[in-house]
């Protein structure tokens, strides 16, 4: 049991996420970066089809969005499979625990 008003040391705030986690904000950001640059990928292909644009650049502009997207989906995919990875093996190891916990009782 522990004292009244004492801190336990889960409660701390600036404790660590557990190591299944900490790729948890890179796949957030790669899964937002893969949504805004398809966003302005269709935006820039609406753009050419309605506006059809004569710069100088454009030509050269307006796919660089989907070829971000595609970069993005790879990263997205890549990390996403890794933190999947990480999170099958910490709950392997709870398993494990729990089965000796079981066999103990």
């Amino acid at each position: 049991m522990s004292t009244p008003g004492r801190r336990m040391p889960c409660s701390n705030p600036t404790r660590r996420p557990p190591p299944a986690r900490r790729p948890t904000r890179a796949v957030q950001w790669a899964g937002r970066m893969l949504c805004w640059s398809l966003a302005a990928g269709m935006a820039t292909a609406a753009a050419d089809l309605l506006l059809s644009p004569q710069g100088i650049r454009w030509h050269a502009l307006w796919p660089l969005p989907w070829y971000l997207t595609g970069a993005a989906a790879i990263t997205w995919a890549c990390l996403r499979a890794r933190e999947k990875a990480a999170h099958r093996q910490v709950s392997e190891e709870d398993d494990d625990s729990h089965g000796e916990w079981d066999q103990a009782a």
